[in-house]
């Protein structure tokens, strides 16, 4: 199987290029696929596909940019020349912009794809009916909220339009079937990115790293994480470094200097920018606890799998599609109410002061991170690409 991904791709920026990082890094361990090729954005560097193998062959064709409103041609001039067998996109709704006319643009390909008859699974991390569109940095505006739920329940149609569209989260194929009254939706959960061997569950020398993982400045905030340490460091006494390990969200460009800068008076307070493929896991491994100082949800997280599978006990906002990933996938952790800093304080300090409790929470959720490793996932890919195959023989 010749099998085509349309993604952001490391190094870009664009949301879910880590994701499709791992994908590849699986897929091509597939006897079924003889070759893949990346459909990705336009990105200054070369783009990331130094595997420890060699021999098996990835093109890699750059051919839209973030906010074009070009990008249905060019990504389908793309398809063309290249003549996939297959096609994955890796998608959510701001994917290929954050202005409304390049991002629904975009989310028009696959409805393409159908239609050239070529198999197509849309995976969809999220879904606009589940999104808070205030917090989550879309508008507050009651007029424009109303505009977005309408060209989303659109923009979902014509998703729709794929073979097979594949959803994160249980709820959502729910939700997806009773609103669209759609039968070609799927549940193929997010998957854990590397399984490492099973940790010491220890804590790394020197200060307890309490640490959040992301793109701030919407609905990931993390004044409320620095202002709870520093209760608990006040209260404890404790050794506790506070590691902002990412970047700004791109609709909120300078949000954590202007952070760095309100705070500049806090000890022990580092920001490491982007972090590279290759620092993931240090970060995670040197951490006491990763916590997820979150005012909203958009769908499954991508970090409370990373942070299970380096067996990290975890601080969670008590929120819908958190909550519900944690009681469908095993996931265990201290809950905190949003926006509430004595909450989250209460948590680090439960964490922290109690080392078999915060051991207890690492060891369930390296368990749960386990059970789903991306070489299941991208297995579950395949079989369904060679169902519609089947289909349409």
């Amino acid at each position: 199987m010749k099998l085509a991904l349309v993604t952001a791709y490391p190094p870009s920026k664009v949301t879910l290029n880590e994701y499709a990082y791992h994908l590849v890094k699986y897929f091509r361990q597939k006897s079924e696929v003889s070759e893949i090729i990346l459909l990705t954005d336009y990105t200054n560097d070369k783009k990331d596909i130094l595997f420890t193998e060699d021999g098996f062959k990835i093109t890699v064709k750059e051919c839209w940019k973030f906010n074009s409103h070009k990008n249905i041609i060019s990504i389908t001039k793309a398809i063309n020349q290249t003549k996939p067998d297959a096609i994955l996109f890796n998608l959510q709704f701001m994917k290929f912009g954050d202005k409304k006319i390049a991002a629904a643009l975009g989310l028009l390909v696959p409805w393409i794809c159908k239609m050239k008859k070529i198999p197509t699974i849309a995976l969809l991390h999220n879904i606009l009916e589940q999104v808070d569109l205030d917090t989550a940095g879309f508008t507050n505006n009651k007029i424009l909220q109303k505009m977005y739920n309408f060209i989303g329940t659109l923009l979902t149609k014509f998703i729709l339009k794929a073979d097979i569209v594949a959803l994160t989260m249980p709820k959502y194929v729910e939700i997806l079937k009773q609103k669209y009254k759609a039968n070609n939706v799927v549940n193929i959960p997010h998957g854990t990115f590397e399984i490492p061997e099973e940790p010491s569950y220890g804590l790394a020398p020197g200060s307890m790293k309490v640490m959040t993982f992301g793109k701030f400045g919407t609905y990931k905030k993390v004044e409320i994480l620095i202002e709870a340490v520093e209760k608990t460091r006040k209260k404890t006494g404790l050794d506790i470094e506070i590691v902002i390990a990412g970047t700004d969200n791109p609709n909120v460009p300078g949000y954590l200097a202007a952070v760095e800068k309100k705070y500049i008076d806090v000890p022990k307070l580092s920001f490491t920018g982007y972090v590279e493929e290759n620092d993931v896991a240090r970060i995670f491994q040197e951490s006491a606890v990763v916590v997820f100082p979150y005012t909203s949800t958009t769908g499954s997280s991508g970090v409370l799998h990373q942070a299970g599978s380096y067996g990290k006990a975890v601080i969670m906002p008590n929120l819908g599609d958190l909550a519900l990933l944690v009681e469908d996938e095993g996931y265990k952790g201290e809950f905190f109410e949003p926006n509430n800093v004595d909450s989250l304080a209460e948590g680090i300090e439960n964490i922290l002061t109690n080392d078999l409790y915060r051991r207890n929470l690492g060891k369930a959720n390296y368990k749960a991170a386990t059970s789903l490793p991306m070489s299941h996932i991208t297995d579950l890919y395949i079989q369904k690409f060679q169902q519609i195959m089947q289909i349409n023989e």
